[in-house]
């Protein structure tokens, strides 16, 4: 045995317990929606149940509750959010990594402070803005105050300090300008940190129970974690089986995202934390 064999292996043990630890309440979560009422609260920890309830709990979390609606808004949520966090964010980035413009220092700064205030420390005002121009309990209220992301534009400027200058030249001299610039030549060249930045914003947005929760007051507009709050209404609280089988839908879509562009997605985020 290697003298580095014993280490290696103690590395992986602390990662593998790792993973145990973070993996568990989705595990618990995944089992509790095969359960049967009766053997959710059973003493003992049982991951299997004796008594398989699967198909009826995941029937009733379609059915009970329009999920599937549910699984929609947040895709059109989510999708309408990024589209416009790239429509804003690629342009932003670009000027504030290869072009010079009086107050750049400044800017730059506000951007980099704008990342430091948590959403909810101006969620109320946003609330009372969104009332008086009549866009509560409206698909709008969800997607505009997330238009302009500053991490968007952190993470596209890291990147794009990393693009050679030539390459810009060479379009400029093929007589691009600079918003053809952005999206025929610098948006392929990030598509990586795009990747990446996608992911973050996806799983953020579609996991936003904060701000749905003060904005939309109709089913039918609910995202998954609201709806998810619905259902466990409607059941009172006490139906836990159907609840993790809906809990387990809405997981879903996001795990499946991100293992087909896990590859991407480490790409992009470390190709743009060394560049400075």
């Amino acid at each position: 045995m290697t003298p580095a064999l014993p280490w290696r292996l103690l590395r992986h043990l602390l990662l593998m317990s790792g993973a145990v630890i973070y993996l568990l309440p989705f595990i618990w979560m995944l089992s509790t929606s095969f359960k049967p009422a009766d053997e959710i609260f059973r003493e003992g920890f049982h991951l299997l149940p004796r008594h398989w309830a699967a198909v009826e709990n995941y029937t009733r979390a379609l059915t009970d509750v329009p999920l599937l609606r549910y699984l929609w808004n947040g895709v059109v949520v989510c999708a309408g959010i990024l589209l416009l966090q790239i429509v804003v964010s690629l342009p932003a980035a670009y000027c504030f990594a290869k072009l010079q413009f009086r107050g750049k220092r400044l800017a730059w700064g506000l951007v980099l402070l704008s990342l430091m205030i948590p959403f909810q420390a101006t969620a109320i005002p946003l609330y009372i803005l969104f009332y008086h121009v009549g866009l509560l309990d409206t698909t709008a209220a969800l997607i505009v105050p997330f238009i302009a992301s500053a991490f968007g534009v952190f993470l596209m400027r890291q990147y794009f300090m990393g693009v050679p200058d030539d390459l810009i030249h060479a379009a400029r001299l093929d007589g691009m300008g600079e918003f053809e610039l952005v999206w025929r030549v610098m948006m392929p060249a990030a598509m990586p940190a795009l990747i990446a930045f996608a992911i973050f914003s996806v799983v953020w947005h579609w996991n936003d129970y904060f701000w749905p929760l003060l904005v939309i007051n109709t089913t039918d507009l609910a995202t998954p974690p609201l709806g998810t709050m619905f259902f466990k209404n409607e059941e009172a609280g006490t139906d836990f089986g159907p609840l993790m089988a809906g809990t387990v839908i809405i997981t879903l879509p996001l795990l499946l995202f991100f293992l087909s562009a896990q590859k991407r997605f480490i790409e992009g985020v470390t190709l743009s934390g060394v560049k400075g």
